[in-house]
């Protein structure tokens, strides 16, 4: 008998993630354009890694304020209104080991075994993992392609609501298909979630790459004071600090010590001296991220001008997010496209068959890099996909 039968059934059942499949089998090579995870191919700017030496080497290295140091939770509620046009009291900010960390807690505050939490599919694998993993179960709600666009379809989400049903995870701009919530729909899934009593779950992490310009459309637009909508955030693609493991929950004060306790009761806190480059990044980083963003559109234009051209890709350049969400004519299944493409190409891409439903027939390539990289990985993929 294995081990395994004597482990949590939950634990057992987490499902290896997709793209780290891929990643693990062709790490390492040389040549290799990696365009399967979410990052870029910059490393953290030195004014936040210094901001972190600085901090370690003065010894703040003791436990420290659970929900954040007061400086970071102060610049977080300074980024909010000089990005969001919204005033939030610190009290608003708590601050979490990760994104990642920060949808666990999550989904640890708002659910129960047994209670359902819908999200839209194909959506990035590791919110339905975390669902599934904490005894809740999430129910996929698949958003509408046509002509290489995504749209929401609020019938489904309704039909999909039970009296089990919690809340909603909404991301947008959206991991993998960039499709970003206009005003109207983030405005018709709040008046859902009011009609049915549910929560919203929003990660809004790619919310200023939005390449019609400006930022995209949040719930913060929308919502009133005493809605039930919480954020879940990270340092990781604006400042380029995915290896740091930081990031941000937005809820109502009236959650502090609960949210408080969760972080006590896994972390006991993000560590001072990263919480110092955490400052620096907001406080000092919005060139940087400007710089970011004006990159990712040009390689997103010389990514997705190339694949089209083809005449064998159904894809659109998305409004938001880092992601080409690609549908290529005679791919029926991802997985064993991503293995041969980077067998035969040296490029990275994600199986769209890590991302669920509706997403078997997709790869996703990140487009945040040099766009002279990304020139060099679109001719590779280009030349792959006209000999199918």
């Amino acid at each position: 008998m294995s081990i395994l039968s004597s482990l949590s059934p939950r634990a057992v059942a987490a499902p290896e993630s997709g793209i780290v499949e891929v990643v693990n089998y062709a790490r390492g090579r040389e040549g290799l354009l990696p365009l399967w995870v979410g990052e870029g191919d910059l490393p953290t700017p030195d004014f936040i890694s210094k901001a972190a030496i600085d901090a370690l080497a003065a010894g703040e290295t003791f436990y420290t304020w659970q929900r954040g140091i007061p400086e970071l939770r102060q610049a977080l509620s300074d980024y909010y209104s000089r990005h969001f046009g919204i005033r939030l009291p610190v009290e608003h900010f708590y601050v979490a080991g990760s994104g990642m960390q920060a949808i666990q807690i999550s989904v640890q505050a708002l659910t129960s075994p047994g209670d359902e939490t819908i999200y839209l599919t194909p959506a990035w694998p590791n919110i339905a993992a975390a669902l599934e993993i904490a005894g809740a179960r999430s129910v996929g709600v698949q958003l509408q392609f046509e002509g290489g666009k995504w749209a929401v379809d609020l019938d489904r989400i309704e039909a999909a609501i039970t009296p089990k049903t919690r809340g909603l995870f909404i991301n947008t701009p959206s991991n993998p298909t960039g499709w970003t919530a206009t005003r109207k729909d983030l405005g018709d899934l709040l008046a859902l979630a009011r009609k049915h009593d549910l929560w919203i779950m929003a990660d809004e992490i790619y919310a200023l790459y939005y390449y019609p310009g400006g930022r995209a459309p949040s719930f913060l637009d929308v919502m009133a004071p005493d809605d039930k909508v919480i954020f879940v955030n990270s340092f990781s693609k604006n400042w380029s600090m995915t290896g740091w493991r930081v990031g941000w929950i937005v809820a109502p004060p009236e959650m502090g010590q609960l949210l408080e306790n969760l972080i006590q009761y896994s972390t006991s806190g993000v560590a001072q001296f990263m919480q110092k480059g955490a400052v620096a990044a907001l406080n000092d980083g919005d060139d940087f991220v400007l710089a970011n963003i004006a990159k990712a559109a040009r390689s997103r234009d010389i990514l997705c001008d190339a694949l089209v051209a083809t005449n064998r890709v159904e894809t659109l350049k998305p409004d938001g997010a880092l992601y080409a969400f690609l549908k290529i004519d005679g791919v029926t299944d991802s997985r064993h496209a991503a293995l041969d493409i980077v067998d035969k190409t040296g490029v990275g891409l994600a199986p769209g068959t890590a991302f669920g439903p509706g997403g078997e027939l997709f790869l996703r390539a990140c487009f945040l890099r040099d766009p002279a990289q990304v020139t060099v990985a679109a001719e590779r993929l280009c030349d792959y996909i006209l000999k199918l």
